[in-house]
């Protein structure tokens, strides 16, 4: 757990003020308090954080790094937490915001209390104080079980924020001392999987041997709530244009082509050109709706008399469907050379086919120096496919 949301309030008062009483003052405490605050968090980071001089304390390298951090974590919680009553800035700790998240996320204290290894009565009086605390409800019982309020849902994910923020200060003040701690978390959508991204992975650790990294694959919409929860660092694949969100950012790094494919030997794929006519008595297996892949297959099917479609998030079971019949599927041109021994590309050209490939982070995200030169390697690596 980080240091006490109290004590960070304390250090960002201190580092904006450089004056004990006035840091006092302001936090309604009493300066010893103060002293020991600062003290306290100087031992859980390892670091010195203020020099002392006749004008007053001032941060050191390691406490610039940490107030910025820590102001960005509290503004996100201050702002959560701005139509609530005052008290909650006040007493609300990481404990009570910890058990807020889960049972947000599983809308129900007993699953709560069993992912933190709590009891359920310990959770469900986290999240009591917490409410008395914002003069607040955040969670409505109903018949079909508890709902998570909207003033509920804000604090939980500005905590969540709040969090990556501090860990990511761990890896900041790590740095300064000469050690790199953190990890890497990647959201890969299907046509990163294909090569950018095992090359720039690889490239990587050969920079930073041993450094974590971790890959979730899944569905964009997973994929996307990860990375606004701050549980992932950056996804990678295809954009959403215009951005389904407000809170995000996207970064395009180089357009890919989406092309028809067929088994090798399929009786379209010896043809020198084809029309699209020639595709229509044919099934086809496709990716989900929601794909941008999706949507450029149903275009060109839009003139079909009745397209036969089997559908599948799974680009697994897409390709073993293709190799053992004579559906028809569509593919980015990426993937489709990297099955080349199994998948054959069909001679047409589908309409509006080129998609828009690169990375998604969060709005506003400040990567540490390892994120950051692995994003560099992204853009580097991306470059040969353009």
């Amino acid at each position: 757990m980080p240091a006490s949301i109290r004590h960070l309030r304390m250090f960002h008062a201190l580092g904006r003020t450089n004056s004990v009483t006035r840091t006092a003052e302001l936090c309604h405490v009493s300066q010893p308090a103060v002293t020991q605050a600062i003290g306290k968090l100087a031992k859980e980071t390892g670091q010195v954080l203020f020099q002392r001089s006749p004008q007053g304390l001032f941060l050191t390298e390691a406490g610039e790094v940490l107030h910025h951090r820590a102001s960005r974590a509290l503004q996100r919680l201050d702002a959560a937490m701005a139509d609530m009553a005052h008290e909650i800035r006040i007493q609300a700790t990481w404990s009570q915001l910890t058990a807020l998240i889960a049972v947000t996320e599983v809308e129900n204290f007993t699953l709560a209390a069993r992912r933190l290894g709590l009891s359920q009565p310990t959770v469900h009086r986290a999240a009591a104080m917490l409410e008395q605390a914002a003069g607040t409800m955040f969670f409505q019982r109903t018949a079909h079980g508890l709902i998570t309020t909207r003033a509920g849902e804000q604090l939980a994910q500005a905590a969540r924020l709040a969090l990556a923020e501090l860990s990511q200060a761990d890896s900041d003040l790590a740095m300064l001392a000469g050690r790199e701690v953190g990890r890497i978390v990647i959201g890969a959508l299907p046509l990163s999987r294909s090569g950018w991204l095992p090359t720039a992975i690889l490239a990587f650790r050969h920079q930073r041997p041993g450094f974590p990294i971790e890959i979730i694959d899944g569905r964009y919409d997973e994929l996307l709530l990860g990375l606004r929860r701050g549980e992932i660092d950056l996804v990678l694949g295809a954009l959403r244009l215009p951005s389904p969100i407000d809170d995000i950012t996207q970064e395009r790094l180089f357009d890919d082509e989406v092309v028809a494919v067929a088994r090798a030997g399929h009786p379209l794929a010896t043809a020198r050109e084809l029309r699209p006519e020639d595709t229509f008595r044919y099934p086809w297996v496709m990716p989900r709706k929601s794909t941008p892949i999706r949507g450029i297959l149903d275009g060109f099917l839009a003139e079909a008399p009745k397209a036969d479609v089997v559908e599948t998030s799974s680009v697994i079971v897409l390709r073993e469907i293709l190799r053992a019949s004579d559906y028809l599927g569509g593919l980015s041109r990426m993937q489709a050379e990297v099955e080349a021994q199994v998948l054959s590309i069909l001679p047409i050209r589908l309409p509006n086919a080129l998609r828009p490939i690169g990375v998604t982070t969060r709005a506003g995200w400040e990567p540490t120096r390892a994120q950051r030169d692995f994003l560099n390697l992204l853009r580097k690596t991306s470059v040969d496919l353009a």
